[in-house]
């Protein structure tokens, strides 16, 4: 009565030309995009707080770019030559200066070797997106599945069997599923190639390469977020709201979908999310074992030439992935807790 009320009202105040009623939309709108553009700063500052500590980093290993791209028999002239063409003859303050005041246009400088770091990296690193996505997702519906299924009877014995197997699963490396992944599914068997090929594009030349690295990547984080939604399941399963659902009645199922599983999307989401980093930092190790054409060559070569822009420049792209995924996740989280501070 008092909603048909308050609806009547409104009608019979007819238009509102100060726009009032609209107000507290836009009031909303406001508070959320100063959210979205405060996180995105925090994390700006964060990043290129990492990228000063790879220059620096790099900077203290043995050698540099100079040295280890050079060729046999050049003489110490022809080092020195080469390290003021790369500037290696200046601090390095100055060079990660000079190097981030290119970022926002999306020049990532210069390779050791002459090459646009864009260039290298404009075909690997989509392909890892893929490699670490396609993860991502494989995750999310494994972990929700399985923890959902053990919450359906919490405390039984396939609750118990969950539990324990996600536990010792996530604490096997990602190498370590790997090597393990080919040696049944490749050696064995026979049923997937345990090397990927790839076109003349740069890409995988079938997709039935991308299932062994994926389930490599998979694994290990599937067994950490199925204890994240078991844990999230079992703390909102004693809300009174849910305690109320089950005196009435209602099936299981039906407690878990519409009452328990919404109140723990926020800690999911935000587990999923941290998974990005850990899957696109394991992806790195899992292309070398599967020769896969991602960013895990090329951050080797890299580090291997002591070739600071490069390294940077892979740092700065997975740092802002990351960003990404992190902020949708507390984008669900607002929106499920409906804080708009």
């Amino acid at each position: 009565m008092a909603g048909e009320l308050t609806s009547m009202t409104a009608a019979s105040a007819g238009p509102d030309p100060t726009g009032e009623r609209d107000r507290p939309v836009r009031y909303a709108l406001a508070a959320v995009l100063r959210r979205i553009g405060l996180v995105l700063l925090k994390r700006a500052v964060l990043l290129a707080a990492l990228l000063a500590l790879v220059f620096i980093g790099v900077e203290l290993l043995p050698g540099d770019a100079a040295h280890a791209t050079s060729e046999r028999g050049e003489t110490a002239a022809d080092l020195a030559r080469r390290r003021a063409l790369l500037g290696l003859d200046r601090p390095v303050l100055e060079r990660f200066w000079d190097w981030m005041s290119g970022l926002p246009t999306g020049d990532l400088g210069t390779s050791a070797h002459g090459e646009r770091v864009s260039d290298l990296v404009s075909t690997a690193f989509p392909n890892t997106l893929l490699l670490g996505g396609a993860a991502l997702l494989l995750t999310a519906v494994l972990s929700l599945a399985l923890g959902c299924w053990a919450a359906l009877r919490p405390g039984g014995r396939l609750d118990r069997l969950v539990s324990v197997t996600s536990t010792a699963v996530f604490a096997v490396p990602e190498f370590v599923v790997a090597v393990v992944l080919v040696l049944v599914l490749s050696l064995w068997t026979g049923w997937l190639p345990a090397v990927t090929l790839t076109d003349a594009d740069g890409t995988p030349s079938s997709w039935t390469m991308l299932i062994l690295p994926v389930l490599a990547l998979t694994v290990p984080q599937t067994g950490w977020n199925t204890r994240i939604v078991r844990a999230a399941l079992a703390d909102e399963a004693r809300a009174p709201h849910v305690e109320t659902a089950v005196v009435d009645g209602l099936p299981p199922l039906r407690v878990l979908t519409r009452h328990v599983l919404p109140g723990a999307l926020p800690t999911i989401a935000t587990g999923l999310a941290t998974s990005s980093g850990v899957l696109l930092g394991g992806a790195v190790v899992v292309e070398t074992i599967f020769n896969y054409p991602g960013v895990g060559a090329v951050l080797a070569s890299a580090v291997a030439d002591r070739d600071t822009p490069v390294i940077a420049g892979v740092t700065a792209l997975a740092g802002a992935v990351i960003s990404c995924v992190l902020l949708l996740a507390d984008l669900v989280r607002d929106i499920v807790t409906g804080d708009g501070r």
